[in-house]
C-alpha cells in the first residue's frame, strides 16, 4: 500500500545552513565546516542575477585533497558547483527524492517563493524525518 505522506520541503529541512563568498579560500571554508559540523556550504550570489553555488565537503576532497593542491591557494568558486539545483520549500518529499534521484543530487538548498534560501535539505532529512510516523 503507498504512502500517504504529503509532507513538504519545508518540514524536514535544516535552517542549519551556512554561506560564504566564492573568494574564500577552501583552507578558510573547511575551518568554517569543522566548527559548525557542515557538510556542505552555499555560495553566495554575487548580485541579483547571480546564481547560488554550493560546495561538499566530497569536491574538497575530490577537487583539492585528491589533486594534492594547498587548501590555501584555491578559491571556493574554482571547486563549487554553480549553478546549484534547488527545491521549492512548498515541493512535496517525493518529488524532492525524485529529483535527488535524477540528477545525482546529496543535498540541495531549499528556496522560497522569493527566491531566498531558507534552509539545505538532504537524503537523511527526507528518509529520517519525512517517512516519521508511518
Amino acid at each position: 500500500m503507498p504512502l500517504k505522506n504529503h509532507k513538504i520541503a519545508a518540514d524536514v529541512m535544516s535552517q542549519n545552513f551556512h554561506s560564504i563568498d566564492g573568494l574564500v579560500t577552501v583552507a578558510d571554508a573547511v575551518k568554517l565546516m569543522q566548527q559548525t559540523e557542515a557538510k556542505a556550504l552555499i555560495v553566495s550570489k554575487r548580485d541579483e542575477h547571480d546564481e547560488y553555488g554550493l560546495v561538499l565537503l566530497s569536491d574538497i576532497a575530490k577537487k583539492v585533497l585528491a589533486p594534492n593542491l594547498s587548501p590555501d591557494r584555491v578559491n571556493i568558486y574554482e571547486i563549487m558547483s554553480k549553478p546549484v539545483l534547488t527545491v521549492r520549500d512548498k515541493m512535496q518529499i517525493r518529488f524532492c527524492a525524485r529529483l535527488f534521484d535524477k540528477f545525482g543530487l546529496t543535498m540541495a538548498p531549499v528556496v522560497n517563493k522569493d527566491d531566498e534560501i531558507i534552509g539545505i535539505i538532504n537524503y537523511d532529512d527526507l528518509v529520517l524525518s519525512g517517512l516519521k510516523d508511518h
